[in-house]
């Protein structure tokens, strides 16, 4: 792929109103079975990106995720590290994110400094990202790994000039999440809060395990939706909530 294509793409829709769809693979909780079964629901699909990372990554397979990827799909994989060792340069793209929801200096910048120099020798494409997590009723493994504690989720103002905040300084996308496996995602009147203090692509993820979720989340203002956990335990997931973005970009007459 072409160098900032990747954000490219995200910028591109964002002005045009359209939304996307990306699919989480957390490397732990990933199979050479279950992962092929999954890239093909994803291509059948039109997914329009596959994050791959987790808040833990304790298996050795983050190559093997992104290799597979790469050889069974041309859908744009995105890396979505917890640290500075989840990199891999097969990849395309890596949110370099900086959680600017907490005040932990390891994650806003620490962990950046170490990668800095593996991410430049690569041919990654950097995204920079920042990262707010927002409570979502119970304790994640983000919020924990983190040691940061999550924005309120009933604060949108809160919220917003954190975003903003993160925009002013140079920040090219913001990836608001409420954790793997959160009770509940990020409230509407937070996410649209947000979008309106914004003008880079705003992604959410965390806890749209229906297309119920989903459809709040992009209503709201989400440019790009993240499912899963919710597609690892039910992959007809991923066909209801692409065949809602489909809807929702016919309307606009989007190409």
């Amino acid at each position: 792929m072409k160098k900032n294509s990747v954000w490219n793409s995200f910028d591109k829709a964002r002005a045009q109103g359209k939304k996307s769809l990306a699919v989480l693979f957390d490397p732990d909780d990933t199979d050479e079975r279950s992962l092929i079964e999954s890239l093909n629901v994803c291509l059948e699909n039109n997914v329009d990106y596959l994050f791959v990372g987790g808040s833990l990554v304790t298996s050795n397979n983050l190559h093997e995720v992104v290799s597979m990827i790469k050889s069974y799909t041309d859908i744009p994989c995105v890396l979505f590290p917890g640290n500075a060792i989840q990199i891999d340069a097969s990849a395309d793209a890596i949110l370099f994110l900086s959680l600017i929801s907490g005040r932990n200096p390891e994650l806003l910048i620490g962990q950046h400094v170490v990668a800095a120099p593996v991410v430049k020798r690569s041919n990654l494409e950097v995204i920079p990202t920042g990262y707010m997590l927002v409570n979502s009723g119970k304790p994640t493994s983000a919020s924990y790994i983190s040691n940061s504690q999550p924005l309120p989720n009933d604060k949108p103002s809160l919220s917003a000039s954190t975003a903003l905040a993160g925009e002013m300084l140079g920040f090219k996308s913001i990836y608001m999440d409420a954790g793997s496996g959160a009770e509940e995602p990020i409230s509407a009147k937070v996410i649209k809060a947000v979008r309106k203090s914004l003008s880079v692509p705003l992604i959410i993820g965390g806890g749209l395990n229906s297309t119920t979720k989903a459809k709040q989340a992009l209503d709201a203002g989400a440019d790009i939706i993240v499912i899963g956990n919710g597609a690892q335990k039910n992959l007809n997931l991923v066909n209801e909530v692409s065949g809602l973005v489909k809807f929702y970009n016919e309307a606009l007459n989007v190409n």
